[in-house]
């Protein structure tokens, strides 16, 4: 190693630090209750919400929501989206930013804490680790004790139900695709498809690496999240919180007594450390705000029952922000404001796009017209000296059934519309076009030659629903030339 690399590696330390294991603790409390609701209610919702039903009607997926690959279709309910719609996809990704920037604004990282999947998924395996080994100390004790049968069992019991589950979320994430019973009974029976079996088992690999070994590795250097929540936040955001100004000096119960005799500082803070005990991510709060830290609030339980103990105010690590720590040092009263610009802006901006979204979606077709003018030649003079135009035209039915379409030129006095192929001969022929199908069809326009225009003329061609009654309209022009 030469000068320059030693001099670089006693400046910046090595480049990659050994994982230390994190044993994080039971702990009982307001936000642990909080966690375990969440908990409840996110993978309930994953693991049922395919086998809630829907009733669509003769022919539609019954299941409330799908995903329907086969038929390019997503059911939400009683929402039907095609592919063509995927502008309501990217509204609902602008409205989960938002959302999410409103929850940094408000509470900083409460969405890692308390809703992110990986959060949700890695309780659920620590509960099941806590339950086969024992707590904090059981475990740390048996990975020191080094291997008997017992513990192969015990690890062999823990491995096999974490494989359970993260099946069970790789089996229930296909269940989307597909109508959910059916697919329960293909899979029951072997009778999938291979690539069925394959996504499943990709899916329980990743689930059970990510929330089984990666676990906080996830959050601190795979997540994107928290880097972005960092350039984001404020000093008016509430973050999990080490009250310094109350805390130290960290001393003993005994000593800070002592202290408090003598007329000496002594902050409440004991150095028990149980805040970093029951860290998911081994984060030691009393550090100052850091990038492991998901803000899940259990160090505020730990912390709360040792006060409860000692005969201690409760808060010493507390959901505040930067603005009151300073108020404090100076001995002004805390405040707190949730709602302030950058609060108003993210809700106003998550209003307007629900509203368009909403508007839109009241106001959505299930039919449409798509035009495509013939390029050469633009316009055919016939012996008569009428005047024709050629177009391909694109009838779409979003309906599960069968409808009838009347088509017509508006805006060309004296136009006769012509299907190629349709019986109809009319100036507003009928086109039938299938369930859930698109029909392109050939058209041809001819005027004539006395009512020919001397330019070219923008023209509607309507498509009329014969059942509904309800009208789309595609816009084009008409040479004469």
């Amino acid at each position: 190693m030469n000068a320059i690399e030693k001099a670089d590696t006693f400046i910046t330390g090595p480049l990659y630090a050994s994982r230390k294991k994190v044993y994080p603790q039971a702990v009982n409390g307001r936000f642990r209750r909080i966690k375990w609701a969440f908990m409840a209610f996110a993978l309930g919702l994953y693991y049922l919400l395919p086998f809630v039903r829907w009733d669509r009607g003769p022919g539609a997926p019954s299941q409330a929501v799908m995903v329907d690959l086969t038929h390019r279709r997503f059911y939400f309910f009683f929402i039907e989206l095609w592919p063509q719609e995927v502008y309501y996809f990217t509204g609902l990704l602008i409205l989960a930013a938002f959302t999410l920037f409103l929850m940094n604004a408000v509470a900083g990282r409460v969405w890692c804490g308390y809703m992110c999947p990986q959060t949700v998924w890695t309780d659920l395996f620590y509960a099941i680790e806590r339950w086969v080994e024992g707590d904090r100390r059981d475990r740390m004790r048996k990975d020191k004790a080094g291997w008997s049968v017992k513990r192969v069992w015990e690890l062999g019991s823990k491995h096999f139900l974490w494989l359970m589950v993260a099946w069970w979320t790789g089996g229930a994430w296909v269940l989307y695709f597909d109508d959910a019973p059916t697919l329960v009974r293909e899979l029951a029976t072997f009778q999938a498809s291979t690539t069925t079996y394959v996504w499943i088992g990709i899916l329980t690999a990743s689930t059970y690496l990510l929330a089984g070994t990666s676990r906080e590795q996830v959050c601190i250097f795979m997540c994107p999240w928290p880097r972005i929540q960092a350039a984001l936040t404020d000093e008016w955001a509430l973050n999990v919180t080490y009250r310094g100004d109350r805390g130290e000096p960290r001393v003993s119960v005994k000593k800070a007594a002592h202290l408090r005799e003598q007329g000496k500082p002594a902050g409440d803070c004991v150095d028990c450390r149980q805040c970093t005990a029951v860290c998911p991510t081994g984060v030691d709060i009393r550090a100052g705000s850091q990038l492991g830290c998901i803000q899940c609030g259990l160090c505020i339980d730990a912390c709360d029952n040792v006060m409860k103990e000692i005969g201690r105010p409760t808060g010493l690590i507390a959901y505040d922000n930067d603005i009151n720590a300073e108020r404090r040092r100076a001995g002004l009263p805390e405040i707190y404001k949730i709602v302030r610009p950058r609060t108003i802006l993210y809700a106003a901006l998550i209003c307007v796009v629900g509203a368009i979204m909403t508007i839109a979606m009241a106001n959505k077709k299930f039919s449409g017209v798509n035009v495509l003018h013939d390029r050469n030649p633009l316009a055919v003079t016939l012996s008569d000296g009428s005047v024709r135009n050629g177009y391909t035209l694109r009838l779409l039915n979003k309906n599960g059934e069968a409808r009838s379409f009347r088509l017509q030129v508006e805006g060309l006095n004296g136009a006769h519309l012509q299907v190629v192929g349709a019986t109809d001969d009319s100036d507003r022929p009928t086109v039938v076009v299938g369930p859930d199908r698109t029909l392109e069809v050939r058209a041809l326009i001819t005027t004539p030659h006395d009512a020919t225009p001397p330019d070219p003329v923008s023209i509607d061609i309507a498509m009329e629903d014969l059942k509904s009654g309800v009208t789309a309209r595609a816009k084009d022009h008409f040479f004469p030339r």
